[in-house]
């Protein structure tokens, strides 16, 4: 079951993917799981922490035209162009977190990234909590590099904390992890506090 109570989906298929990182396009338009989201990938599984979501043209060349300047409704747009869903796409780049090796979570980079084609997932609410009872993923995502790095690490927690049976006490777990990190940044870290207080 993923945290609204679904189970995991199929959401995408890894169409790009480095050492850091991979880019999975959606089934359906629109159908992204969203920022911070757990997803896995590949066999054995390799997670991510969704770190993008886009919904562009299939093809660079052919950008986006506005369409509804007479509608009245966005769903108005689709209907009276039906050829949109074919023309765009969505998806979504998450940020390797750490893979499954046997009957372990490993917590730092897989040795390859999942090949392309691989089926993406979202996680379960047991897999998110077991992948986040160890807080290794923080010192990855606050190190990415992303201009929202802390964007994505705030709302990478608030998912996470609703996995676990004591939210709070993940929670708080997770601000003392931080302030481990980033005991030379005061500012920086009361602005993810403030990201993931309840």
């Amino acid at each position: 079951m993923t945290l609204d109570g679904s189970p995991p989906r199929r959401v995408g298929e890894v169409v790009e993917a480095n050492s850091a990182s991979f880019t999975a396009q959606c089934y359906t338009l629109y159908d992204a799981p969203p920022l911070g989201c757990i997803v896995r990938a590949g066999s054995p599984e390799i997670y991510g922490v969704v770190c993008r979501v886009a919904t562009e043209p299939l093809d660079s060349s052919r950008p986006v035209l506005a369409r509804g300047e007479t509608a009245e409704t966005e769903e108005e747009v689709f209907r009276d162009n039906p050829q949109l869903t074919r023309l765009l796409t969505s998806r979504f780049e998450a940020l390797i977190a750490g893979h499954r090796e046997g009957d372990a979570d490993r917590h730092y980079l897989p040795a390859l990234p999942p090949p392309v084609h691989s089926f993406v997932y979202t996680c379960s609410p047991q897999e998110v909590a077991r992948f986040t009872s160890r807080l290794d993923l923080l010192r990855l995502l606050l190190n990415s590099g992303l201009t929202i790095a802390d964007e994505v690490l705030g709302a990478c927690l608030r998912r996470a904390a609703v996995a676990h049976d004591d939210s709070e006490a993940f929670l708080l777990r997770a601000g003392k992890a931080l302030a481990a990190e980033l005991a030379g940044d005061l500012p920086r870290l009361n602005s993810i506090l403030k990201k993931v207080s309840p």
